[in-house]
């Protein structure tokens, strides 16, 4: 989980002194990214279960927390002059209360939190997570719940449940179904994810769906599986649109697991003489940098090794730790002419970063395609307490490209050189040419019309146009305080 694993051997160095460093993902929680180079800093291993004495209290463990909070966090201004840790109940509400200025200033936005060891390193070493193996989505306005990716391997694909599938109820058995409208109606979002369940192997829940087979009732149970990054069904391809072939990446999350698909994608790009490529991260609310690094020198076979990719920043008093990233062509890169990336308000931290390295050498040739992104240009450090297997992720470093542009906070949209707003149409598989993001990506890099540009005001329903709104709005499902997993893979369930 660190962007700065394998670059130097300064920064290995630091990394084993600091934990490893991280870009984490999206917003109340959406994703914990990593910013990296490659290999991977020793962890520690963590205790079985924290003690609740000792240097496990509570107290201890918040002023374990204040103290590297103190050190590291990059805006160490926003922190409170005055406060009594005794008056919150845990640690996350700590920490909440900890960044709440830098919170209302748009800067950390639920970036820094909590976690455990073991649950982290299990996920980003092989994308180890326990739950049905979807993403959920929700319609709002009409009270409604979707599937918007359904991952191989886990339980909801294997029992027909697929992109698109409507939630109609849930209950804990078929006597006990209660309608999503009515769930959101009384309870709101929370509501939904309480019926779905704890993020436990064994959770069993009997869902109604709708799909296009008719209505039917489901019973599914939680189970642990490994999380695709890249899916074996339509996450990469050569499209041919047109006669003019266009590679199509769709990347899930940013984890190590990632690296060989990646590499295979790009040398079938490579052999076909792909160009033209569109990187679909919709979803991806992030994960380690190493592999956003990866993704930038499968793009720069025209980059060399003094090409600056991007800059990482501390606050000053830990500018030693600063660096400039290069770029390093791989055997499978290319150097596409244009480049379309598919984003949402789901795609954070290291997909933004990925797609404002490219600003300064594409331009207008460079397009985001969707709505606005999420808006997270600064990353994590790990500081690890091993003995209660509590990881602290706290916000240290800015992320800016070779231009020093950054402080996207409120999406990227305003900062790219062209945008076209268009829907997730859940109604077509992720890549169908006919889906209407990946259609308005493929108009873009043929040069033809894509649609509206993105607003720049936000991100969300609530900033797309009246065009827009006439299709399906969706929000991915995030409970207020998610996993790892639903860190790095919004709307994950």
């Amino acid at each position: 989980m660190s962007r700065f694993r394998s670059r130097s051997t300064r920064l290995i160095a630091a990394v084993a002194t600091l934990g490893l460093l991280s870009a984490c993902g999206g917003g109340g929680g959406s994703g914990t990214v990593t910013t990296g180079g490659g290999g991977t800093a020793a962890a520690p291993t963590p205790a079985p279960s924290p003690t609740a004495t000792g240097t496990c209290s509570l107290a201890a463990r918040q002023n374990w927390v204040q103290a590297q909070m103190n050190e590291w966090y990059l805006f160490p201004e926003t922190l409170p002059a005055n406060i009594n840790p005794a008056s919150y109940s845990d640690v996350p509400s700590f920490i909440d209360a900890l960044t709440a200025t830098a919170r209302s200033q748009r800067k950390d936005r639920y970036f820094t939190y909590i976690t455990s060891i073991a649950e982290e390193n299990a996920y980003y070493n092989s994308g180890s997570s326990a739950g049905y193996g979807v993403r959920f989505a929700i319609d709002g306005a009409a009270r409604r719940l979707f599937v918007s990716e359904a991952f191989e391997g886990a339980p909801a694909l294997a029992a027909g449940i697929d992109r698109g599938t409507e939630i109609l109820a849930i209950g804990t058995s078929a006597s006990t179904l209660r309608n999503v409208g009515d769930i959101l109606a009384s309870e709101g979002s929370a509501g939904i994810t309480n019926a779905l369940g704890p993020s436990n192997v064994g959770v069993t829940r009997t869902l109604r769906i709708g799909d296009a087979t008719g209505t039917r009732n489901v019973t599914i149970t939680k189970a642990e599986f490994e999380l695709t990054p890249v899916s074996s069904r339509y996450g990469a391809k050569v499209i041919d649109d047109g006669g003019r072939k266009v590679g199509y990446i769709n990347l899930r999350t940013f984890i190590n697991t990632a690296e060989t698909p990646l590499r295979n994608a790009f040398a079938s790009f490579k052999s076909q003489g792909v160009s033209q490529v569109i990187v679909d991260l919709r979803y991806n609310g992030g994960g380690l940098v190493s592999i956003a690094d990866l993704m930038n020198n499968l793009m720069g076979a025209d980059k060399t090794s003094s090409t600056v990719a991007n800059y990482v920043s501390f606050r000053p008093s830990k500018a030693s730790n600063n660096e400039t990233v290069y770029f390093a062509p791989q055997p499978q890169s290319i150097a596409p002419t244009r480049v379309a990336f598919i984003g949402t308000s789901g795609s954070a931290s290291a997909s933004e970063l990925v797609m404002n390295t490219f600003i300064p050498y594409l331009g207008n040739r460079a397009a985001l395609v969707g709505t606005n992104t999420y808006g997270k240009p600064v990353g994590q450090i790990a500081r690890d307490n091993a003995a209660c297997d509590d990881r602290l992720r706290v916000i240290a470093f800015a992320l800016e490209n070779a231009n020093r542009q950054g402080a996207y906070y409120d999406g990227l949209a305003p900062f790219m050189g062209a945008t076209c707003q268009a829907a997730d149409d859940v109604t077509r598989p992720l890549g169908d040419p006919a889906e209407a993001s990946t259609r308005a990506a493929l108009d873009f890099l043929a040069g033809r019309s894509c649609g509206a540009t993105i607003a720049e005001g936000g991100t969300g329903p609530s900033a797309q146009s009246s065009e827009i709104k006439l299709q399906r709005e969706l929000e991915l499902l995030t409970p207020m305080r998610p996993t790892t997993p639903q860190r790095e893979v919004p709307g994950l369930f």
